[in-house]
């Protein structure tokens, strides 16, 4: 292991006036509340069902649409056989079909009866059905299976009756037939128009996800227009909106940083010539009181000026040009870190030390800006001096778990209270009681710049004794 020493009352919130109960929107709304209220599964809801109604009604209307025409054709077949068998003298018969020509091909059966209301001849002579009472056609039941007859009028033909039966199963079958032959293109094709809208809705439902990821992707470093070339119609007013107020949003942070640069660049001046001032007042003053009081103050310029400096590099790092990002060798920007800062441990007598990897170890590198990184180890190994009391010590070291590299800042001073350890990166905010006068802006500057780098900051206090330690390492 290889070590580097550098010396030893609140204001109370108005609310709004109280707007009392909306009315309900009595508007009908094609969103739905709840995990319902999306695009993709609305489309489904309306367009499937459609489909199936459609589908639906395809069907009986081809079954209907058919079993009217089969039951026009055979009838007008089956009046004109009775028809024709009635005038002839000799009764020609059809020959007896079987059972599955009767049944499954619809042969017709045909009876003949005499003046005397009497069966002269049967083409089928399993069919028991009597002489029908009226001429004409009608639908019967024999037997319990049902059969389509017609029979001739008695009065025409010198009181002989013909009757011609037709198997009611296979009128009913050919239907079903010709409606299923009819309506099967409809039926396949409903699967995929389903899968095609399936398919649509999705796509639909990522463009628009995509824009939500484009506009989530918009910080304060980078604000930039949502291109709109692939928006559609209905959703570019909303994008052109959005983007609109992300350009006042822009021009506002410009506006904002624009402020804090000139206020800082204004203010160090001032404050530069007053220390200078002050440091050629020193010579001259009386020893006692006037000395603790002149070194107060000289105390007070000084914090005043590390607060223009923190300001400048806050507003350096929130502008809109960011460094290119490249890899950047930890060990040599951790050596840079501390030789920066030694002056500062040597003034406060601390321990400042590096403790890096065994040797034979591979070099540690990392793909960032390299102003970005030296700005989370700078204010890291800065706020660990300036909070460590004197005589303590400040250790970095440079470690790798798992394949990747880490660092931790570990320093004996006092600590963070657990419960304000996530209240340490806002901005100007400083832990009471501690005797270190920050400007309460290093641990925000270090972790804006840990961000953009990938990394995250980690803090927690020490176990084996009072201190912090602050780890760095991959987000």
């Amino acid at each position: 292991m290889m070590k580097m020493h550098a010396g030893q009352g609140a204001a109370k919130l108005q609310g709004f006036p109280h707007e009392g109960p909306r009315h309900a929107d009595s508007r009908f709304h094609v969103f739905p509340e709840g995990r319902m209220c999306s695009m993709r599964r609305v489309l489904l809801m309306w367009l499937v069902p459609l489909f199936l109604i459609v589908g639906a009604a395809s069907a009986a209307f081809s079954y209907w649409s058919y079993s009217y025409m089969v039951r026009e054709f055979m009838d007008t077949q089956m009046e004109q056989l009775g028809e024709s068998i009635a005038i002839q003298e000799g009764h020609a018969m059809p020959p007896v079909p079987s059972d599955e020509r009767v049944h499954k091909w619809g042969a017709y059966i045909v009876q003949v009866y005499g003046a005397d209301g009497r069966m002269q001849i049967t083409s089928w002579p399993q069919l028991t059905a009597g002489p029908q009472p009226q001429a004409g056609f009608d639908d019967v039941r024999v037997d319990g299976t049902s059969w389509r007859v017609y029979a001739t009028n008695p009065a025409d033909h010198g009181g002989r009756r013909v009757q011609i039966f037709q198997s009611g199963m296979f009128r009913a079958h050919l239907a079903v037939e010709r409606a299923g032959a009819a309506i099967a293109p409809v039926l396949i094709l409903l699967p995929l128009a389903i899968l095609i809208l399936w398919g649509v809705s999705g796509a639909m439902s990522r463009a628009v996800q995509d824009i939500g990821r484009q506009a989530a992707q918009q910080d304060e470093h980078n604000i930039s227009e949502l291109p709109l070339e692939r928006v559609p119609r209905e959703l570019k007013p909303l994008v052109e909106s959005f983007n609109s107020l992300l350009t006042r949003v822009r021009d506002a942070f410009a506006t904002q940083r624009r402020f804090v640069q000139d206020a800082a660049h204004e203010l160090r001046t001032p404050i530069t010539a007053v220390a200078l001032q002050l440091e050629n007042v020193r010579a001259d003053l009386p020893a006692g009181a006037c000395q603790q009081s002149f070194a107060q103050l000289e105390a007070g310029v000084g914090r005043a000026q590390r607060l223009i400096d923190q300001l400048l590099k806050l507003s350096r790092q929130e502008a809109p040009v960011a460094e290119a990002a490249g890899p950047v060798d930890l060990h040599a920007q951790l050596h840079e870190s501390i030789n920066a800062l030694i002056a500062l441990a040597d003034q406060r007598n601390i321990d400042l030390g590096l403790v890096g990897m065994p040797p034979g170890e591979p070099a540690a590198a990392l793909r960032c800006a390299a102003g970005d990184l030296r700005s989370v180890l700078d204010n890291l190994i800065e706020n660990a001096l300036r909070y460590t009391p004197e005589g303590g010590v400040v250790d970095v070291r440079l470690l790798t778990e798992g394949g990747r590299a880490a660092i931790e800042v570990i320093d004996t001073g006092p600590g963070i209270p657990p419960d304000l350890l996530a209240r340490v990166f806002d901005r100007f905010y400083r832990v009471a009681g501690g005797n270190a006068r920050g400007s309460g802006l290093g641990l925000s500057i270090a972790q804006a710049a840990a961000q953009r780098c990938g990394l995250r900051i980690l803090l927690r206090n020490r176990d084996d004794r009072s201190g912090l330690v602050a780890r760095v390492e991959l987000a």
